[in-house]
């Protein structure tokens, strides 16, 4: 990476204006999966105009969204090797099924980890256009394997939400489709690690990998649906992830009545997200 620490602290990415419609609103929820079951009402209220559609709290990833900045030549990040490591929305208000929102990405804090790389934390605050009502914060870790030892960085991540040590108390299954990365690409996110398999091959995987916030998506759709009753909303929803998931294979979600939560892929019996919390009121 070309920034120094300071200049990367204080990187400066322009607003976003980002319109939408209804339209995208269930293309995203699609793109989830959602609709594989046509008698499924309430995966059907946010894929059907009829119902509003509803809006996934999860979809506050997608909007405003600054593109793959990383990559930018005064930047120069390994984005090759790069991993997401970490994502979490938090919701203040109800976002809109179509409407025209701002968003605006900061970098919170980088840590070094030397020959592991170099963690980059940072957060997208998305307001509404018309009022300036913050409706949504979004923060991330990525992992940026190619770009450790950087100077004056600090050395110590931070803590993940501890997990239960008993056995989960809800337990759903998942099936991803095969096709799903290149239906998920629609919503914006043109990365072509989930659609050129020798692009996959490059980076160490045997084939395109689903993006990881559609398994964000995916799994805190089950979590919310599982834990969050008629009446109540999420106020937040972190997750770490712990390994890839290819598209076609099936998530098994494991949840407990403190919010906490992970996922595994059942074919390979892998841990793919960990160290899950979701606090609803």
């Amino acid at each position: 990476m070309r920034l120094s620490y300071e200049q990367l602290l204080n990187h400066d990415l322009p607003p976003v204006v980002h319109r939408y419609t209804e339209r995208d609103t269930m293309l995203y929820a699609l793109s989830l999966g959602l609709g594989q079951d046509p008698l499924d009402e309430y995966d059907l209220s946010f894929v059907d105009s009829q119902y509003g559609p509803r809006v996934m709290p999860a979809m506050a990833v997608i909007l405003g969204y600054p593109g793959f900045w990383l990559k930018a030549p005064e930047i120069a990040a390994d984005v090759v090797r790069l991993l997401h490591g970490e994502q979490g929305v938090e919701v203040f208000h109800e976002i809109p099924a179509a409407g025209e929102l701002i968003g605006k990405t900061r970098v919170l804090e980088a840590v070094d980890k030397g020959d592991k790389g170099l963690l980059l934390y940072t957060e997208k605050q998305l307001t509404d256009a018309t009022t300036g009502v913050l409706l949504a914060r979004t923060f991330a870790t990525h992992v940026l394997r190619g770009d450790g030892g950087m100077s004056g960085a600090p050395t110590k991540a931070r803590a993940a939400h501890v997990m239960p040590t008993s056995a989960p108390d809800h337990v759903v299954s998942m099936q991803t489709r095969p096709e799903q990365a290149l239906l998920y690409r629609l919503n914006g996110d043109y990365n072509p690690l989930h659609s050129d398999p020798a692009i996959a091959r490059a980076a160490g995987y045997e084939r395109p990998i689903l993006h990881g916030l559609c398994t964000f998506g995916m799994v805190a759709h089950a979590v919310t649906r599982s834990r969050v009753p008629v009446g109540r909303r999420v106020r937040s929803l972190s997750l770490r992830f712990s390994g890839p998931v290819y598209p076609g294979e099936t998530l098994e979600v494991q949840t407990w009545l403190d919010g906490s939560f992970r996922a595994r892929v059942v074919e390979r019996d892998a841990l793919v997200v960990d160290n899950g919390l979701l606090v609803a009121s």
